[in-house]
């Protein structure tokens, strides 16, 4: 079993309008994000040989959903979530992906601050359309 990952950084803001505190106004974060991709086998052949996938591909698919959604956007618009937590930025980044067609995807993690973080894994039917 294999697990990889690659990471990517946006500037965002947002506001939770359900929070008792600060966080309801608006507000930005420096983000970080990962995605992990999960395989029981690695390609055989090919210019990926002995890979789960290349983290170039990987890079093309995070590169125009981040430029496009994330990356100096205001997150309460540019997702269309009335309320942009880490949780539910994981699953719509989790959803985003997998609807685009990256393989083999396992969890997205997000970090809004260097200590606060959260890991979505997917796959419990409680699908977010996405607007592309």
């Amino acid at each position: 079993m294999w697990i990889i990952s690659k990471e990517f950084r946006f500037e965002a803001a947002h506001k939770l309008p359900h929070h008792d505190g600060k966080c309801q106004r608006l507000h930005g974060h420096s983000f970080v994000g990962k995605v992990f991709l999960k395989s029981d086998s690695l390609q055989s052949d090919g210019s990926q040989a002995g890979m789960v996938l290349d983290y170039g591909i990987i890079k093309k698919y995070l590169e125009p959903m981040t430029e496009k959604y994330l990356d100096h956007h205001y997150l309460n618009e540019s997702t269309n979530l009335e309320n942009p937590t880490s949780e539910e930025l994981a699953r719509w980044i989790f959803n985003y992906l997998q609807e685009d067609g990256l393989e083999s995807l396992y969890a997205v993690e997000i970090r809004e601050t260097c200590t606060s973080a959260c890991t979505y894994f997917g796959g419990n039917n409680d699908y977010y359309s996405i607007v592309k």
